[in-house]
C-alpha cells in the first residue's frame, strides 16, 4: 500500500513537472506583456493608471495563443468593444447594481453580434464589469479605457506573433507524440491477442484504437496553428518546411488510425473462440507498428534512414500479411490482411510516397512472398 501510495506521489510530481515545463514560457511571456502594455499605455499615451492596457494583454494573449490570427484579432476587436460600451454606459447612466447587470448584458449581447464564441463572450462581460467596478477618477478618463485595451491588444499580439511566438514545431510534435504511441501500442497489443488467441486483450486493443480520434483531432489542431505562425512570425518561418512534412503525413496517419480500428475488430472476431490467428499476422502487425515508430522519428529528425526504415516495415507488413492468403482463406482472416495492407499503404504514403508508388512497393513485396513459396512457384497476382 505504501509503495503504491509513493508510486502514485511520483507519477504526480513527474506530471506537475511536465506541466511547469511546458508552460513556464507563456507564463512568462504573458506576464512580460502585461508590463509591457502598463508601460506603453503609460509613456505614449501619457495615461496615470492604465489598468486595462495590461489586464487586455493578458486576455489576448490567452486568446492568441492556440487560436487562429483572424480569431485571435476578433477577440481583441471584441473585448475593446465591450469596453467601449461599458464606458458610454457608465457616462450616461452612471454605476449601481442594475447598471452593472446591463453593462455586462449589453456588452457580452454585443460579442455575440460579432460571432464571436462563448469565451470571448465571457471575457467581453468579465471586461466590462471591470471597467464598471474600477473607479474613474473623473469622467474625462474614461474612454482612455478603450485605448488602453487597444494597446494591450496589439502588445500581446506581438508578442505572440512576432517578437515571442510559440515554437510551431515543438508543439506540433508534443500533440503527434501522444498519436504515434498510442497507434503503435494498439497495433502492439492487437498482434498480442491475435498470437495468445485472447478476446479480452483484443477488445482492449480495439478500445485503444478507438480512444486515438481525441489525439488525432488536437494534432491537426496544432498543426493549423503551427503552419500560420510559421506564415506569419518572420523569426519561426525556417519551420515551414518541416511542417510540410507533417501535413503530408496527418492525412495518411488519420486513415491508419482508421483502418487500425477496423483491423483490431476484425481480430476481435477472429480470435473469439480462443483461437490463436495465423503467425504472419501478428508479425505483420508488429511490423506496422515499428513503422509507425519509424515514421513518428522520421518526422522529428528528418532523416533518411528513418525514412528507408519506414517504408521497409510497412512493405515487411504487407508481404508477411499477403502470405497467409496462400494457406487461409477464411473471410476473417482476409479482413485483418486487407486492413494491414491498407494500414502499410497510409504509412507508406504518410513517408512521402504517393498512391502509385505506394501500390506498386505493394506489388512488388507481394511477388517477393510468391516468388520464394515452394508451393505457387509461378507467383500470382496479390489481392
Amino acid at each position: 500500500m505504501t509503495r503504491s501510495l509513493s508510486t502514485r506521489a511520483h507519477i504526480s510530481l513527474q506530471a506537475a513537472a511536465e506541466r511547469l515545463r511546458s508552460e513556464s514560457w507563456p507564463i512568462l511571456q504573458t506576464a512580460g506583456a502585461a508590463a509591457l502594455a502598463w508601460f506603453a499605455a503609460s509613456a505614449l499615451l501619457g495615461h496615470e493608471r492604465p489598468v486595462f492596457a495590461p489586464v487586455a494583454a493578458v486576455i489576448s494573449l490567452g486568446a492568441a495563443r492556440g487560436q487562429h490570427w483572424r480569431r485571435a484579432i476578433e477577440m481583441v476587436f471584441g473585448v475593446s468593444v465591450g469596453l467601449a460600451i461599458a464606458n458610454l454606459f457608465v457616462l450616461t447612466f452612471g454605476t449601481g447594481t442594475w447598471q452593472l447587470a446591463a453593462i455586462a448584458a449589453v456588452a457580452m449581447l454585443a460579442a455575440r453580434v460579432f460571432a464571436g464564441g462563448s469565451t470571448l463572450v465571457t471575457q467581453a462581460g468579465v471586461s466590462a464589469i471591470l471597467a464598471v467596478a474600477v473607479e474613474a477618477p473623473d469622467p474625462g478618463f474614461v474612454p482612455a479605457r478603450f485605448y488602453d485595451t487597444v494597446v494591450g491588444g496589439v502588445i500581446a499580439l506581438a508578442a505572440s506573433q512576432l517578437l515571442f511566438p510559440m515554437n510551431p514545431m515543438a508543439e506540433v510534435a508534443r500533440a503527434a507524440r501522444p498519436v504515434f504511441v498510442k497507434l503503435t501500442g494498439s497495433l502492439e497489443e492487437t498482434a498480442r491477442a491475435l498470437a495468445a488467441g485472447d478476446p479480452s486483450r483484443a477488445e482492449g486493443a480495439l478500445a485503444q484504437a478507438r480512444g486515438i480520434d481525441a489525439g488525432v483531432r488536437a494534432f491537426n489542431d496544432a498543426l493549423a496553428i503551427a503552419q500560420e505562425t510559421a506564415r506569419l512570425a518572420p523569426p519561426r518561418r525556417r519551420a515551414i518546411g518541416h511542417l510540410e512534412l507533417y501535413a503530408q503525413a496527418a492525412s495518411q496517419v488519420d486513415l491508419a488510425v482508421r483502418n487500425t480500428r477496423v483491423l483490431a475488430r476484425a481480430a476481435v472476431s477472429l480470435v473469439r473462440n480462443n483461437k490463436p490467428g495465423p503467425p504472419e499476422l501478428s508479425r505483420a502487425l508488429f511490423d506496422l507498428a515499428a513503422a509507425v515508430r519509424a515514421l513518428s522519428d522520421n518526422l522529428d529528425h528528418r532523416r533518411p534512414d528513418l525514412e528507408a526504415r519506414t517504408r521497409a516495415c510497412a512493405l515487411e507488413a504487407a508481404a508477411h500479411a499477403t502470405g497467409v492468403l496462400d494457406d487461409r482463406g477464411q473471410l476473417l482472416t482476409t479482413m485483418v490482411v486487407g486492413q494491414i495492407r491498407l494500414t502499410a499503404t497510409d504509412l507508406l504514403r504518410g513517408s512521402g510516397l504517393d498512391l502509385a508508388a505506394a501500390q506498386r512497393a505493394l506489388e512488388e513485396a507481394a511477388d517477393r512472398v510468391d516468388s520464394s513459396n515452394p508451393a505457387n512457384p509461378e507467383g500470382r497476382a496479390s489481392p
